[in-house]
């Protein structure tokens, strides 16, 4: 199986779960990342405003907010991105995606990337939506990065290496009853059950 009909098969899966299941899947990722950040003692995080598809992290930016953790969400810049500060208002931009305001505050240090995925390969390597945009932030900026964490509604695995090398690569993968952690000494994936 190649990278797209694999990413096209986990989407499929992801539309089949219907609107409660997605929420209560959601509610249980936002806490286990809650405690997880805050076990970490993690000041700066960069998170997401999540599309349809995606984990909906809304109360975990809020929970973080009250808490003083600079949240970080994506603002598209041509085929990429840079990181600024979670506010409100939020603008709809292309591909429905919502945005904060663009800020001049640069932040280099990232304790926690916690980023969206449809999918991994057994490289631990991330499926997106196929537009790059993750792979061009993180080739430019992944020294900055201490873990990155993928999340997602389904585990999706491909059985064998499909991705690139540019593909970003995750420390751990987190779904609503999995978290799949990067082996890196058999370069392969072990699992535990979340507690």
């Amino acid at each position: 199986m190649d990278k797209k009909s694999f990413r096209v098969s986990c989407i499929n899966k992801l539309k089949k779960i219907g609107k409660k299941s997605h929420y209560l899947k959601d509610k249980k990722v936002n806490r286990w990342l809650y405690k997880k950040i805050k076990s970490k003692k993690c000041k700066v995080v960069m998170l997401y405003i999540p599309l349809k598809i995606e984990i909906n992290i809304s109360d975990l930016i809020k929970w973080l907010r009250k808490e003083n953790v600079t949240v970080l969400v994506p603002f598209m810049v041509g085929k990429s991105f840079r990181l600024v500060e979670y506010r409100l208002p939020l603008n709809i931009k292309k591909f429905s995606i919502k945005e904060p305001n663009i800020s001049n505050k640069i932040y280099k240090k990232i304790d926690l990337a916690i980023v969206p995925i449809i999918g991994i390969d057994k490289e631990f390597r991330r499926i997106g939506f196929g537009k790059g945009f993750y792979d061009r932030f993180f080739e430019v900026n992944s020294t900055y990065i201490k873990e990155v964490l993928f999340i997602g509604r389904e585990a999706c695995i491909a059985s064998e290496n499909i991705t690139d090398n540019y593909d970003v690569q995750g420390d751990s993968y987190v779904t609503s009853n999995k978290v799949f952690i990067k082996n890196n000494s058999k370069n392969n994936i072990k699992k535990k059950s979340r507690s």
